[in-house]
């Protein structure tokens, strides 16, 4: 719970970030150590996050990740080092509990936020849940799945906002939908890097990473955005999931120096 109350009350925003799969440690650790250098300079509560296994790609052949064991024993690691709360997704009931023995929040996949029986067993699991809202979702439609988790025993719920999809290879944000997911009464996370996918463009899915700054900033500017979702490689070009819409590693610090200014403008909520 202590943690939960720190994400739910910090100030200006949490950060959750990491790459989109875990990779290398040496590409890992690169990665934990800027995030964890910038958390400190900014003062923001960092979670860490990386998949062991994407279930969801647009190809077969597509790279999905170490697995559960190595990916879960790379993230333990890295939790031991630098000292950060985990975050990784599940795909299956059967995952939840190795997963909760080593992550802090386990979240739900936009594509499986309707699975009733994930969400249960999530929710018992003692650990923090994050649902993202499916990109098939109106705001409002993400709700009853909280309830589920709640209902389910978990009193530690957050809500990410990705974008909606309308079936041509781009995701757009209604802004409108942070003050309608807000009213549930949970913090609600802006995921900026997976909203400017462009999904399944060919063998890959597309992106517009150049679009992450503005994006944060106008999610900041609504007043009901507690923290950002960013994934970020040290050479988005090269990572082994979602190179076109990572950040690079190099321009998280301006984003995030931006995003802070505009939360920081606004009177209290």
């Amino acid at each position: 719970m202590e943690l939960y109350h720190r994400l739910k009350e910090a100030w200006p925003f949490f950060l959750i970030a990491g790459p989109c799969v875990v990779e290398g440690m040496d590409t890992m650790r690169q990665v934990a150590e800027r995030l964890s250098f910038l958390s400190a300079e900014f003062k923001l509560p960092l979670v860490f996050k990386s998949s062991y296994r994407k279930a969801n790609r647009s190809s077969g052949s597509s790279p999905s990740g170490p697995g559960m064991e190595a990916g879960l024993r790379c993230l333990d690691e890295l939790k031991r080092e630098f000292g950060f709360p985990i975050l990784t997704d599940v795909h299956e009931c059967e995952e939840v509990k190795a997963v909760a023995q080593i992550c802090d929040i386990i979240q739900i996949p936009a594509f499986l936020s309707r699975q009733t029986s994930l969400i249960e067993a999530v929710a018992k699991s003692g650990r923090i849940i994050n649902i993202k809202k499916g990109q098939f979702m109106a705001p409002e439609d993400i709700i009853p799945a909280a309830i589920k988790a709640r209902n389910a025993g978990s009193d530690q719920i957050l809500l990410t906002e990705r974008g909606t999809s309308f079936g041509y290879h781009d995701l757009v944000v209604d802004f409108r939908g942070f003050a309608i997911m807000a009213e549930s009464g949970y913090p609600i996370v802006y995921d900026v890097t997976h909203s400017l996918q462009k999904p399944s463009l060919g063998q890959v899915s597309g992106g517009g990473p150049q679009y992450a700054a503005m994006m944060a900033r106008a999610a900041m500017a609504t007043g009901k955005v507690r923290g950002l979702f960013i994934e970020t490689h040290p050479q988005p070009h090269t990572a082994l999931s979602d190179a076109a819409s990572m950040l690079p590693l190099d321009d998280l610090k301006a984003l995030l120096a931006d995003a802070i200014a505009v939360r920081k403008s606004l009177k209290e909520d």
